[in-house]
């Protein structure tokens, strides 16, 4: 009964109407049964409508984005809108959230710029993400925290738009020169970061099942190898997609299954500088911790006269 109540408890159908009561305007024509509903032109809701509610540039500038994947405006600001009730629901499914749709449909809606999200660079991820919670809840997060030594429980505040100029502070290098080679790198996509994690954690679910049951030590250990040969292979595919050429003198390779056997059969050194690069480069884009400073009273009981505050992105209970 209750979803057919209007506001106020009056049951559908049973509105009291005065015959002499003024309707007020109605736009077209009343509608009989069974008639087609007609066009009535524009929504005249459309001025309430959500509207930009910043203006933002990414770390990428649009580069490794694919064609068509985004659009970028002439001054190469996106407008970014704040989330409807849709997409806070989205960011409350488990699933979506596990299996990165909830990240992906969020981000289109709020930022309409964006065509494809899974497409985009992780280095633009977290930037996206910020802007849609200032653009939602305004540019202050609060972030709980313990405190070293005394083990207080303490409440910070963090301006969020620290954070966009932190990003916008560094770029990406994606040129690696070693010995003879010249190899150009790009930073992998949302979907092949998703992949990754997803995969990631079947894995390491399997480690700790197998710990978990009775299992025979032969048992577990032909588990265990085909578990890490697995990790072992979906971390070197990452790297195989990250490259996107090697340049040798005059020659430039960009077909991706010789790219692949080359990394297959390179020796250890040329790998491990491929992979300090990439570390790098990801440390770049990573949320650096908030320093804070503590008060007298604090450093009496031997807190340190700064610290730093981790700073979590978790989804679940950023956008909330």
């Amino acid at each position: 009964m209750a979803e057919n109540m209007m506001p106020g408890g009056v049951p559908l159908g049973e509105l009291p109407i005065s015959p002499q009561a003024n309707p007020g305007p109605q736009i077209g024509s009343p509608i009989q049964p069974g008639s087609p509903v007609p066009a009535v032109g524009p929504n005249p809701l459309q001025k309430y409508f959500r509207q930009p509610k910043i203006y933002i540039s990414l770390p990428s500038k649009g580069t490794y984005w694919p064609r068509g994947s985004i659009e970028i405006p002439e001054n190469g600001e996106l407008p970014v809108y704040a989330m409807t009730a849709k997409d806070e629901m989205r960011f409350k499914t488990p699933d979506a959230l596990m299996n990165g749709q909830a990240t992906v449909d969020v981000i289109q809606s709020c930022i309409p710029n964006i065509k494809n999200a899974w497409a985009m660079p992780v280095l633009d991820l977290d930037t996206l993400l910020i802007a849609v919670r200032i653009a939602t809840y305004g540019e202050k997060l609060e972030l709980t925290s313990t405190v070293p030594v005394s083990n207080e429980e303490k409440s910070f505040t963090l301006d969020m738009r620290t954070l966009l100029d932190q990003f916008m502070a560094v770029s990406y290098d994606n040129e690696i020169v070693h010995n003879d080679l010249k190899i150009t790198i790009r930073p992998i996509t949302y979907m092949q970061f998703t992949k990754t994690a997803i995969k990631s954690f079947e894995e390491q679910r399997i480690f700790q099942t197998v710990n978990d049951t009775a299992m025979s030590e032969t048992e577990k250990m032909g588990t265990f190898n085909d578990a890490f040969t697995k990790l072992t292979e979906l971390t070197i595919g990452t790297i195989k997609t990250s490259i996107s050429q090697i340049q040798a003198g005059d020659q430039i390779v960009v077909d991706v299954n010789q790219i692949a056997e080359f990394i297959d059969k390179a020796d250890k050194e040329f790998y491990s500088a491929i992979t300090d690069h990439i570390e790098v480069q990801k440390k770049k884009f990573e949320v650096k911790p908030m320093r804070v400073e503590s008060s007298e009273e604090e450093q009496g009981q031997g807190v340190p006269k700064t610290y730093d505050v981790p700073i979590s992105f978790d989804q679940s209970n950023f956008f909330a």
